[in-house]
């Protein structure tokens, strides 16, 4: 038998529909969208269906929409782009301790060309404090970049608020919503964002693709350069199969997402109640209620996650924390809540997805159990 994949935080299945909506792309429309002959039409329709569904997906307008390579392309364009255009205001860009690599990454190449940041501490539950933010504000600040929720722990970060704060001092704000879209309500509007980041593979569609959300009259300086795709703002030709899935990817998760969430959310206090009923001492690292309904990261005692998960073959899992010759490498995100090596040693992050049976959930419980009493 297959393991059981509980790693919906790393990747997802493509969902059937999603596949059906590629399947034309890879045989019937092959024109290029620039073209102006029927061929080309044919294909430049598919990509302008997918950027209006996941415009609508998120409370955008269709030319709001850039279309990317993926999640950390977006990012990187978010950032440099308008890092580029602001080196002579200064170079201070805000964000928070627990943001992904294809945020601090970005951020580390922009401190070698000169740029300043300051990294946002989270309490206990992974959580930013947006009156922190605002006192972090410099007059050379040009941009903040905090997560709308954290991959590791799942925690929801207060964006809205950190929106209000950041256009009250005219800064855009940008936040990585790869992890949030398909689980929780991602709507541009509501959250005061000017830049957010989105990846196909996180919501049941393709990997090689995602977008960019600009808020119309918010600019960009250029990074991929070449001909006039996406409007002259990023050059390449767009691919049509993955477009056509991506498209229908976030119309699927805009229409099913109450659906998708309740039964994420069964299945991930299911796991927690069985675990926590069967090995005692188990510790919930994250927020307990304002957290993404699939997420479930927690502390094993006396266990080493890396280990255990190795001698748990019948399950998919993420270990918090990796060993190297011994030692304890503990994440970005488990180091800032404060969370001691010896618990992230044994910290699993379980995510649940659409195919995640009842069964399943048993099933897991019961081998980790048998791995955690070993």
């Amino acid at each position: 038998m297959k393991p059981i994949y509980l790693d919906y935080n790393a990747t997802t299945p493509i969902a059937p529909e999603v596949a059906e909506a590629m399947q034309p792309c890879l045989s019937e429309i092959f024109g290029n969208p620039s073209s102006p002959h029927p061929y080309g039409v044919a294909a430049r329709e598919v990509v302008e269906a997918a950027r209006g569904d996941v415009a609508a997906s998120i409370g955008a307008v269709p030319g709001e929409i850039i279309f990317t390579s993926g999640g950390s392309e977006a990012n990187n364009f978010a950032l440099k782009g308008i890092a580029g255009l602001n080196r002579r205001r200064g170079g201070h860009i805000i964000t928070s301790a627990v943001e992904h690599p294809a945020i601090t990454e970005v951020l580390g190449w922009l401190e070698g060309m000169g740029f300043r940041t300051t990294a946002i501490g989270v309490n206990a539950k992974g959580e930013v404090d947006p009156a922190e933010v605002e006192r972090a504000i410099r007059p050379d600040t040009v941009l903040i970049t905090i997560m709308h929720a954290n991959n590791e722990v799942g925690t929801i970060q207060p964006i809205a608020e950190i929106g209000e704060i950041a256009r009250s001092h005219e800064i855009p704000l940008h936040t990585d919503a790869a992890q949030s879209m398909g689980k929780i309500k991602v709507d541009v509007g509501d959250l005061n964002v000017d830049l957010l980041s989105l990846a196909g593979h996180k919501l049941y569609g393709p990997k090689g693709v995602g977008a960019l959300y600009v808020r119309d009259g918010v600019y960009l300086e250029k990074q991929i350069h070449g001909a006039s795709h996406e409007n002259g703002r990023r050059a390449g030709t767009e691919s049509l199969t993955l477009l056509a899935g991506f498209g229908r990817a976030c119309a699927l998760a805009a229409e099913h997402r109450a659906g998708r969430a309740a039964h994420m959310r069964e299945l991930r206090d299911r796991l927690h109640a069985g675990l926590a009923a069967a090995i005692p001492g188990l510790i919930l690292n994250g927020h307990p209620e304002n957290r993404l309904p699939n997420t479930l990261n927690v502390s094993i005692p006396g266990a080493t996650a890396v280990d255990l998960l190795a001698a748990t073959p019948e399950i998919a899992a993420s270990a918090g924390a990796a060993c190297h010759s011994g030692e304890v490498h503990v994440s970005a995100t488990l180091a800032a809540m404060g969370i001691l090596p010896d618990q992230a040693r044994g910290s699993v992050r379980f995510s649940t997805g659409m195919r995640l049976t009842a069964e399943d959930a048993d099933r897991a419980i019961a081998v980790v159990v048998r791995s955690a009493s070993a």
